[in-house]
C-alpha cells in the first residue's frame, strides 16, 4: 500500500529552514511518528545531518536523563536537525529548547507530543517567538480516499463513518482487524495516558464517562448532568473533561453568543477526536441506515472535517436560543460567523428557520452551508449565499467555500 501524503506536510516541511523549535501535537496513533520520520528522510536527502530520539524507548529516555547542561551539550554537539518523539517526557524541555535556540549553533529541533498536560508542565517558561506549533488530526476524508485510489466516494464514506480515519487502520485487512485495532487503541490510551492522571478508584467511572460522552455526542451537556449519570462530583467530571481535552481525545465546543438576550451562553458540546473511536466505545460499527444515532454520526463527521481545517484564527462554535432554535456549527473568524447545518432527507433546497433568526441578529454573517444526503446546489437567502452539499463532497466544499483563505500553504 502506498503512503498517504498528509495535508499539513508541506507546511511542516517548510519549517526545516526556520530556526524556531517546531512542535507537532496530537492524540496517539494519528501519524506523528510517521510524519517526523518522513521529514527526517527529506532532511537527509537535502544533505542535512539528522538525529532521531523516541523518549518512549528506554534507551533514548536514558540518553536524556542527565542534567539540562548535559542535554544541551548532547543536542548542540554538532549542527543538524534533531527529532524528539514524545518530548513531554523530557524534564526542563522549555529551558533546554530555549538555550538551543539562543545558542545559534545551527541546530533545528522538531518535537512531537501526545499529552498537552505533560507539555504544559514542561513548557512553563515562555517560548514566545521561539516555537512553531502544529496540530495533527486523524486522516480527513480526502486523505482517506487516497488509500487505494478508489473513486467510489459513497462506499469509501460508509467505511470512513464506521471505522474513522486513524492511519493505522489503513493496513488492516478486514472488519475484525479494524475493530480489534480500535479496541487496542482505546485500551492503550486508558493504560498509558489516563491511569497516571486520575485516582485508581475513578477508572471505572472515567470509563463510564467516556461511554456517556460518545453516546451523547452532538448534544448539549453539563458537568452536573454528567455527574449524576456516572456517580462523580461535577468538579471531578470537569477535571476528567480537562484530561480528555489535554490528551487530545475530545474537543469541547462552546456556544456562540454576543447580542441576543435569549441565547444559551454557557452551554457546550463534546466531540471525540475520531468517529471510529466513538464507534468502538459504543461497540456499534453498523451503517448509517441501520443506526438510531445516524444524525449524531453525520454531525460528528462534519465536525471532524471542520476541526482538521481549523487554524489559530478560526473558532468553531454552535448556536442555540432558549426557544430551541439551533445551528449545528459556526465557523467564526474576525468575529463573523459562517453557518453550517447538518440535515438528512432533504428533497429540495430548504434553508432552516434558525438561519433566518440568526442572520437578522447578525447581519454580518458570511454565508452558510447545509450538509445533506444528496443535494449539491446554491441559493440566495437574506442576501447571503447558502450552499447545499452532500456528505461525500463536504471536504471540497469546506476547502473551496469556508477555509479557502485559511488552508495551510
Amino acid at each position: 500500500m502506498s503512503r498517504i501524503p498528509r495535508r499539513i506536510f508541506p507546511r511542516f516541511l517548510a519549517e526545516l529552514d526556520r530556526p524556531e523549535i517546531s512542535i507537532l501535537l496530537g492524540p496517539r496513533q494519528v501519524g506523528k511518528t510517521y510524519l517526523l520520520r518522513e521529514l527526517e528522510k527529506r532532511a537527509r536527502r537535502a544533505g542535512r545531518p539528522t538525529r532521531y530520539y523516541n523518549l518512549e524507548l528506554p534507551h533514548d529516555l536514558k540518553t536524556f536523563s542527565g542534567t539540562p547542561a548535559d542535554i544541551f551539550n548532547l543536542l548542540t554537539e554538532r549542527p543538524g536537525v534533531v527529532f524528539i518523539d514524545e518530548f513531554h517526557y523530557l524534564e526542563n524541555a522549555s529551558k533546554i529548547f530555549k538555550a538551543v535556540f539562543d545558542s545559534g549553533k545551527g541546530v533545528k529541533i522538531f518535537a512531537s507530543g501526545s499529552s498537552a498536560m505533560g507539555i504544559h508542565r514542561h513548557l512553563k517558561e515562555s517560548l514566545a517567538g521561539r516555537r512553531l506549533t502544529t496540530y495533527l488530526s486523524p486522516l480527513d476524508f480526502n486523505e482517506f480516499l487516497r488509500k487505494d485510489g478508489k473513486a467510489d466516494r459513497p462506499q469509501a464514506l460508509a467505511e470512513f463513518l464506521a471505522f474513522g480515519g486513524l492511519p493505522g487502520l489503513l493496513h488492516a485487512e478486514d472488519r475484525t482487524s479494524k475493530i480489534r485495532l480500535l479496541n487496542e487503541i482505546l485500551e492503550t490510551y486508558i493504560q498509558k495516558d489516563v491511569k497516571s492522571l486520575i485516582r485508581e478508584e475513578n477508572v471505572r467511572a472515567f470509563n463510564n464517562l467516556l461511554y456517556l460522552l460518545a453516546e451523547s455526542q452532538g448534544s448539549i451537556i453539563s458537568e452536573n448532568s454528567l455527574s449524576r449519570e456516572v456517580g462523580l462530583t461535577a468538579v471531578t467530571v470537569g477535571r476528567h473533561l480537562t484530561i480528555l481535552e489535554n490528551t487530545y481525545v475530545c474537543r469541547v465546543v462552546h456556544s456562540f453568543a454576543r447580542r441576543m438576550g435569549n441565547e444559551l451562553k454557557k452551554s457546550k458540546k463534546v466531540y471525540l477526536y475520531d468517529i471510529g473511536v466513538r464507534n468502538a466505545l459504543l461497540k456499534d460499527f453498523s451503517s448509517l441506515r441501520g443506526r438510531e444515532d445516524a444524525g449524531a454520526v453525520r454531525e460528528s463527521y462534519v465536525f471532524s472535517e471542520l476541526e482538521k481545517r481549523r487554524l489559530p484564527d478560526v473558532d468553531i462554535r454552535f448556536w442555540r436560543s432558549r426557544a430551541g432554535q439551533e445551528i449545528d456549527f459556526l465557523v467564526v473568524r474576525d468575529r463573523k460567523a459562517f453557518l453550517i447545518e447538518v440535515k438528512s432527507g432533504l428533497k429540495r433546497p430548504e434553508v432552516p428557520r434558525a438561519f433566518n433568526v440568526f442572520i437578522k441578529h447578525y447581519p454580518e454573517t458570511l454565508g452558510g452551508l447545509i450538509v445533506s444526503d444528496g443535494l449539491n446546489e446554491k441559493v440566495r437567502f437574506m442576501d447571503k449565499e447558502i450552499r447545499f452539499v452532500s456528505l461525500d463532497k463536504l471536504p471540497g466544499a469546506l476547502d473551496q467555500w469556508v477555509f479557502a483563505d485559511r488552508l495551510p500553504n
